[in-house]
């Protein structure tokens, strides 16, 4: 059984940082398509970055620039680090993996797997 928990979420002002972290129990992400994705009160689920099972690693332009994916391979986790933050990153944020394309907004992440999100909220 496929299990994601996301921790790091919290309230920070605007240009200030976080680092989101995703544990995976049941799946493998050194082989796996892995994927951030948000929500924003009113707004629909989007992904905003993607690490691919070879290594890749894709960013919707909203983040592009300012936010980075890493993998631990070793401990299985995954990692967001969130930095320059404005207060429209303000949104649940969820991991997801899998072989599923979720797509929006002409960005496509890899989902079927989902964590129970962590909130995260940036003030002006």
């Amino acid at each position: 059984q496929v299990q994601l928990v996301e921790s790091g979420g919290g309230s920070v002002q605007a240009g200030g940082s976080l680092r989101l972290s995703c544990a995976a129990s049941g799946y493998t992400y050194s082989r796996h398509c892995i994927s951030w994705f948000r929500q924003a009160p009113g707004k629909g689920r989007e992904g905003v970055a993607v690490s691919e099972a070879d290594g890749r690693k894709t960013y919707a332009d909203s983040v592009k620039g300012r936010f980075t994916m890493s993998r631990d391979n070793a401990r299985n986790i995954l990692y967001l680090q969130m930095n320059s933050l404005k207060p429209e990153d303000t949104a649940m944020y969820y991991c997801a993996a899998g072989s599923q394309e979720y797509c929006s907004g002409g960005y496509c992440a890899c989902a079927g797997y989902w964590g129970q999100g962590t909130q995260v909220t940036v003030s002006s």
